[in-house]
């Protein structure tokens, strides 16, 4: 959903072009070809898209007196003379313009796709009418019947087109409508929408329904003031624009505005959603939060219909929009709904990504994907209570309902389209969550083991003051240190009637997916004011207190893998993520395989002949040979480009060499060897989930690996590591030097008789890099074996206790490291004199 104002006419048409008409239901439909208005999308290495833009004109209104044209474009699909259609609608304030990229996508897919500017945005005429059934919902129709006679598109009968609908915000709302409306749509992806607008605009977390809600009013203002136009909110209907106001001036709804939002929900529809939905919802979104799609997903399957629901990182607050995993998704929908592809992946019932953003150190991306058959809803598939503890706490609304405490930021994520927050990121980390004297604070005991909560928790809540009570549930994350942090930026607003001689409700808490470590504590925060939302104005004092515990809901068949690959995907660093796979493909035993040498079953690392060139000729590595014995810790060194990386690489089995081999304890090395259970390496950055203790980041990856938990050696690598305490801390409180060490504890896992590091004290102050040398030196005391690539030679020299040298992919030198520098010198100056030289051996 794009919000702010309208975009200007972004193509000229010119001359008349050609005409042609057709009879449609609801009157008169005319396409005016523009000049110039075919148009091939070619991106590079991929087949070109074919689109044509024009205008249709669509009749609408209450008595089809309404005569409004849509801005369109329509994309053949490639390499089949038809293929299903799909109608891909754009998002509030956007246009046709933005739907492109995936229009191209589903195109090159086979699919005929139609986009265009909803009325009121782009080029389209008329004003918004808020995807009214007596407006878009009509113009959506008319458009099914234009789809219906074009010669690409495939009819399941005559004026009957195999059509899909997808779209986000706004246009998953008229993907929703639409279906309910006609009875042509085969299937539907909407995305991030709304069941209810009432509901969305007007929240009530006791359940009392939008009558008694509390005014959503930052979102709303950006809804009816950020579309463009001469009127104070922009092109909307003077209807709509009236309601809003009087709503804006009285921050309470009117039976009226509740009715014609309704008019504009799924909800006043739902019992006529009868198609298979694919229904995906942000957990970053404050506007429509998880609770729209699980009435919608509840609602659909009432009908009959098949329904999966995916939440995902990203919403209209930001977060990951996770671009490409959706489009596929919704791809692969469409390709069993509409193409019947039994081959098609199949979307899960129920699934949930659990991402933890970008890594400092590797910036990848760290996700994971869970799945279930069944989707749950909001009360997942079992609760349980968390007591929590705290005095009746008094709190005080100020005067004018400022200064307000803050939740999520309404509008940030959008104004930098969907799941980009830019600076604004930054700043929700800097802004105050709750202002002093305004909130009041229960807290559970620490807990004795993780605890993941799916769902929406519940918690039932005494209020007492004065007529109405407005209030703000929010739930935290609070860490041993007592550092606390919102599980999710989103607040459950609550208005509570006849409040004075003290009144119980019932509070939902907004929906998410989120862990609680260990050691950590649930916070339930009750504030009085909300920067999004309108408070009252007049300063009162209200009285709260926690009457049950919190009922937390979750999913344990997204949590616990039915086969070693567990349900999820950790995206890792390359290098991890290519050994832990190497683990994986080749069970749990260590060893095995033909190729083996007993002569050298007792040698950690043999490389011989090792040689790689890349496809542009570059010779990264020729002819290398080197060997390593037991306990020996040895420094890999060379200037950049000489091959040390490839090297490691290959050694890992993430390349194959071209010629040569490497073998680990006579066993010959190749990308899923079983001998690779042998080796623990770190290369390319340490990707962490920053929300969970360093503890169990390396429980989950463990667990990732297959292998049992008794192998892992846990407690004994972490001894190594020496982080101590700060297991338990969450990984985003972590210093760099912390991070690192927790990698090679990663590394260590299992106690592999050969460590591999690329560049272990990368970023690390003195003190850590001594640290980390002890921490290296410890590990090959016991009979270990550690091959360290590093380009500090001075700490090289203190480390290891053997080196080899590499220029221009090949060994320049090799051998002890006291031998190497030779007497009264140091290891820089030996090293230099090497590779100016061309080294001897």
């Amino acid at each position: 959903m794009r919000l702010g104002a309208a975009r200007g006419l972004r193509e000229r048409w010119g001359g008349a072009g050609r005409v042609t008409r057709w009879t449609a239901a609801a009157g008169a439909v005319a396409m005016v070809a523009a000049g110039g208005g075919v148009a091939w999308g070619v991106a590079s290495g991929e087949p070109p898209v074919r689109a044509l833009h024009q205008r249709i004109q669509v009749v609408d209104g209450p008595k089809d007196d309404q005569r409004v044209w849509l801005d369109t474009a329509f994309f053949r699909p490639v390499g089949r003379a038809t293929g299903p259609a799909v109608l891909l609608a754009h998002g509030f304030g956007g246009s046709k313009d933005e739907v492109r990229a995936e229009a191209e996508d589903l195109a090159r897919a086979g699919y005929a796709v139609l986009t265009w500017s909803a009325r009121g945005f782009g080029a389209s005429t008329g004003q918004i009418a808020l995807n009214s059934p007596d407006y878009e919902v009509k113009d959506v129709r008319q458009l099914i019947d234009w789809l219906a006679r074009r010669p690409e598109v495939a009819l399941d009968r005559p004026g009957d087109p195999r059509v899909g609908i997808a779209g986000a915000s706004y246009g998953g709302a008229i993907a929703l409508l639409t279906a309910a409306h006609d009875a042509r749509v085969d299937a539907i992806a909407p995305q991030i929408t709304w069941y209810s607008l009432p509901d969305a605009l007007f929240p009530n977390a006791t359940g009392e329904g939008a009558d008694a809600g509390v005014f959503k009013k930052l979102w709303a203002g950006i809804f009816f003031t950020g579309s463009g136009g001469d009127q104070a909110c922009g092109r909307f209907l003077p209807a709509l624009c009236a309601m809003y106001q009087q709503v804006a001036e009285s921050g309470r709804p009117t039976p009226e505005a509740v009715e014609t939002l309704r008019r504009s929900s799924p909800e006043s529809v739902a019992d006529r959603i009868r198609v298979p939905t694919l229904l995906v919802q942000g957990q970053s979104d404050s506007l429509f939060p998880l609770d729209q799609a699980d009435a919608n997903a509840r609602a659909i399957a009432r009908n009959g219909a098949p329904v999966s629901v995916v939440w995902y990182q990203g919403g209209h607050d930001g977060g990951d929009p996770e671009t490409e995993r959706i489009r596929g998704l919704v791809r692969d929908w469409f390709d069993r709904r509409l193409r019947g592809d039994g081959d098609a992946p199949q979307v899960d019932g129920f699934t949930v990504t659990r991402a933890g953003g970008i890594d400092s150190g590797s910036q990848q991306v760290v996700v994971l994907a869970a799945s279930t058959g069944r989707y749950p809803g909001l009360n997942g598939a079992q609760r349980r209570t968390v007591p929590l503890t705290g005095p009746e706490q008094t709190v005080h609304n100020p005067a004018g309902g400022s200064p307000p405490s803050i939740s999520a930021l309404p509008g940030l994520g959008a104004l930098g389209g969907i799941g980009d927050l830019g600076g604004a990121g930054a700043l929700a980390g800097q802004l105050p969550a709750d202002m002093p004297g305004q909130s009041a604070v229960f807290d559970s005991p620490r807990l004795t083991e993780p605890l993941q909560l799916t769902g929406a928790p519940t918690v039932r809540v005494r209020v007492q003051g004065e007529g109405e009570v407005t209030l703000f549930a929010k739930l935290y994350d609070v860490a041993p240190d007592e550092q606390a942090s919102p599980a999710r930026r989103l607040a459950a607003p609550l208005r509570v009637r006849d409040a004075g001689d003290g009144r119980e409700v019932t509070v939902t808490l907004p929906g998410m997916d989120y862990r609680f470590d260990r050691g950590h504590r649930m916070r339930l925060v009750l504030s009085t004011t909300d920067m999004g939302f309108a408070t009252p104005v007049k300063p009162a004092t209200y009285k709260v207190r926690a009457v049950s515990g919190l009922t937390v809901p979750g999913v344990p068949s997204l949590t616990t893998p039915a086969a070693p690959v567990p349900a999820w995907v950790w995206i890792l660093p390359a290098a991890g993520l290519a050994v832990a796979a190497g683990i994986l493909a080749t069970g749990r035993r260590r060893g095995g395989g033909a190729e083996y040498d007993p002569s050298l079953a007792d040698v950690p690392l043999q490389i011989t002949g090792l040689t790689k060139a890349y496809s542009n000729g570059h010779l990264a590595v020729d002819d290398l040979s080197f060997r390593v014995e037991k306990g020996q810790v040895l420094g890999l060194l060379g200037p950049n480009g000489a091959g040390k990386t490839t090297t490691l690489r290959m050694l890992m089995g993430l390349i194959h060499p071209d010629a040569g081999e490497i073998r680990i304890f006579g066993h010959r090395v190749a990308p899923g060897a079983p001998v690779l259970s042998r080796l623990g390496s770190f290369v390319e950055g340490p990707g962490f989930l920053p929300h969970l203790s360093g503890r169990d980041n390396l429980d989950l990856y463990w667990r990732a690996t297959g292998r049992p938990a008794e192998e892992a050696h846990l407690e004994e690598a972490l001894r190594i590591a020496g982080l101590g305490a700060a297991l338990d801390r969450p990984v985003r409180t972590y210093s760099q030097g912390m991070r690192q060490r927790l990698a090679i504890a990663q590394a260590m896992l299992g106690l592999p008789d050969l460590l591999v590091l690329d560049e272990p004290t990368n970023g690390l102050d003195p003190p850590q890099i001594r640290e980390m040398r002890e921490v290296l030196v410890r590990y090959a005391q016991a009979g270990r074996t550690v091959i360290v690539s590093s380009h500090l030679l001075a700490e090289v020299e203190q480390t290891c206790t053997h080196a080899v040298v590499m220029s221009r992919g090949r060994r320049v030198a090799a051998g002890p490291v006291a031998e190497i520098v030779g007497s009264g010198r140091r290891l820089e100056d030996a090293f230099l004199e090497i590779i100016g030289t061309g080294g001897t051996e």
